[in-house]
């Protein structure tokens, strides 16, 4: 596969990334299409941004990628330094092999395929050369659930479910550009492995206008409220926060609380969000209903005997369809407008 150079596909006009024009109409393909960002800026390739920023200060970062660096933004890290990034081919068992022994030699290696071939394909290889031995491995895949249209083949609803349990893993799931870019700087950091859910191509800038900073294991709150209160990962903060203003012209009083963090879950602090009486707490996330953010938080309530009412919004346990992702979005429930349809009718039970 022919890499394209970073920068080809938009306009660079700050020291991190082309930004989009506000309502301007962008033509992707399918596979690199970026989620709903009109209205809103974007940032171009954040995860290649950031490692290409670490390995200039750092000689012990390197990339690798399973035929995929053009599809995970891995591309703008091998075009500028193409001595430290290693095309490993159609073969994820190898890369993640290979991951394991680069980090064993003393690098942080990066590897990067789609969220499908880590989570089913390679999970074994992951578990006992990279996890079993707690080496620096940094996991960063694309098409983390419901991210593209191309079916079950491609469609992730399972990994966080299946990476949960793995021992010594942690996984993060970003919910933008910015917080993309701030993680991969606080992974490169961590000991161990990790794993983060990869947004790619343009992205939405969400939380530059909060003043986020990313703290690994952190939740936080982006805005406050009385009525409901969303908990939410990955994109799904970014619908909620749009609901939530959404909800607000209806008088309903919405507080969302980021989780960026699946796994250490911050559980003192959602345990704390939950315990406010009077709201309904309403998980929300770009996976299966079955393992992910809802089902970790409804036990770490239930441990703690913290009493609420709860929701949860998530994919429903089937293989997906094929299909436009603003239709598939509507179809199973991640677009504002079905969030606020479902939140509106939970109050009034």
């Amino acid at each position: 596969m022919t890499d394209i150079p970073f920068g080809a596909h938009s306009r660079r006009k700050s020291k991190y990334a082309a930004r989009s024009v506000p309502g301007e109409k962008l033509a992707t393909s399918a596979m690199i299409a970026s989620l709903d960002a009109e209205g809103r800026a974007t940032i171009a390739a954040p995860f290649g941004q950031a490692l290409c920023e670490l390995a200039a200060t750092r000689d012990d970062i390197v990339g690798l990628s399973a035929d995929l660096s053009k599809y995970t933004d891995m591309h703008v890290f091998a075009e500028r330094y193409p001595d430290r990034f290693y095309q490993m081919g159609m073969a994820e068992q190898l890369l993640f092999s290979a991951a394991a022994g680069l980090a064993r030699e003393g690098f942080t290696p990066f590897a990067t395929t789609y969220a499908v071939f880590a989570s089913r394909r390679a999970y074994d290889f992951i578990c006992m050369a990279i996890a079993e031995e707690n080496l620096p491995v940094k996991i960063a895949c694309a098409l983390p659930g419901l991210t593209t249209g191309y079916g079950p083949s491609h469609q992730a609803t399972e990994d966080l479910a299946i990476f949960r349990g793995m021992p010594n893993l942690t996984i993060v799931d970003p919910c933008d550009a910015v917080e993309t870019m701030q993680a991969t700087h606080a992974l490169a950091a961590t000991p161990g492995p990790t794993y983060m859910r990869l947004l790619r191509g343009n992205v939405p800038d969400v939380l530059g206008e909060y003043g986020y900073q990313f703290e690994l294991g952190r939740a936080k709150t982006l805005r406050d409220g009385n009525d409901v209160l969303f908990i939410s990962s990955g994109f799904m903060t970014m619908r909620t926060l749009d609901a939530a203003k959404a909800l607000e012209a209806d008088g309903v009083d919405c507080a969302v609380l980021h989780v960026p963090t699946i796994k250490p879950l911050d559980e003192a602090t959602i345990r704390l969000e939950a315990a406010k009486t009077g709201r309904l707490i309403v998980t929300a996330e770009n996976h299966s209903i079955i393992g992910g953010l809802g089902e970790a938080v409804g036990a770490s309530l239930m441990r703690a005997g913290v009493q609420a009412r709860f929701r949860q919004i998530a994919l429903p346990d089937e293989f997906l369809d094929a299909g436009a992702l603003p239709t598939l979005h509507d179809q199973y429930g991640l677009s504002v407008p079905r969030i606020t349809t479902r939140v509106k009718e939970w109050l009034d039970e």
